[in-house]
């Protein structure tokens, strides 16, 4: 196979994200579940808008690549709800990292293993450029269910210890942006779309 075989073989295995459906609704839309190519779109742009927020000297192209790249594992494992339970979490886990080869490995060697790197670096969350792009990946829904007034949050029960703890990266990659959050947070509480720690 040569390399544009395997790159057309990637590039059309990427359609297949766009079945993957989300938690997420789409008010726009007919209250239509978004889906993760439509997440990850979303992620890449408001990273490069939100880009002066970081804490850190990032390179927002290797962040937006990561960003970009960051679900196309749920072509195999699907979307997981992310407050399920620590087990679920792990066993999709493991049906990510086993993805992520599969996926990666359609594409010439080098080129494969350059963005299946990035892909881990992402899930690792320890250098400048993933913390930001993680921050970005978890803070999105936030403004999609304030939007949505509760949006998810209403459907779940979900308490605001829960989106705090989940958008933990946040306070370091981007503290303005933290405080934001914060703030909203509360405002949710308030109009009864979140629960509050007492009432979880």
């Amino acid at each position: 196979m040569t390399d544009i075989q395997a790159q057309a073989a990637f590039i059309r295995e990427l359609d297949n994200l766009k079945a993957v459906k989300r938690q997420v609704r789409l008010p726009c839309d007919g209250d239509r579940q978004e889906n993760s190519a439509e997440h990850s779109w979303h992620v890449a742009l408001m990273a490069s808008v939100l880009a002066p927020y970081a804490e850190q000297n990032v390179n927002i192209h290797r962040v937006i690549q990561m960003i970009l790249i960051h679900d196309l594992v749920e072509i195999d494992a699907g979307d997981m709800f992310a407050f399920a339970g620590a087990a679920d979490h792990a066993e999709q886990e493991e049906k990510e990292f086993a993805a992520a080869e599969r996926i990666f490995g359609l594409l010439p060697r080098g080129q494969g293993e350059t963005l299946l790197a990035l892909w881990h670096e992402f899930e690792a969350a320890e250098t400048p450029d993933a913390k930001f792009a993680k921050a970005m990946d978890r803070v999105l829904p936030v403004f999609q269910n304030m939007a949505a007034e509760g949006g998810s949050w209403v459907r779940h029960g979900v308490a605001k210890e829960k989106i705090l703890a989940r958008n933990a990266h946040l306070q370091q990659a981007a503290p303005g942006l933290w405080r934001y959050v914060n703030e909203q947070l509360d405002l949710a509480v308030e109009k009864g779309w979140l629960k509050s720690g007492d009432k979880a």
